[in-house]
């Protein structure tokens, strides 16, 4: 398991730190975005609406793979 800042530093460094829905799929390894749209309403992948668009903070996809350590806190 990764600190946040080690996940930053080695995994998706080409996306910005808030993506869409279909930077989202590709970063899952090309899922469908019928899936995607299925993780984001079934709040596996916690996301923001903001209009009618869905925000994916990268650090939420990081918790979605499982990636990070459980902090203590």
């Amino acid at each position: 398991m990764m600190t946040s800042t080690e996940a930053y530093q080695c995994m998706f460094r080409e996306y910005p730190d808030v993506v869409n829905v279909e930077q989202m799929c590709e970063m899952l390894g090309g899922i469908s975005t019928k899936t995607g749209y299925r993780l984001l309403q079934s709040n596996q992948v916690k996301s923001i609406i903001v209009g009618r668009r869905y925000c994916i903070p990268k650090i939420n996809i990081f918790e979605y793979l499982q990636v990070l350590e459980k902090s203590n806190a």
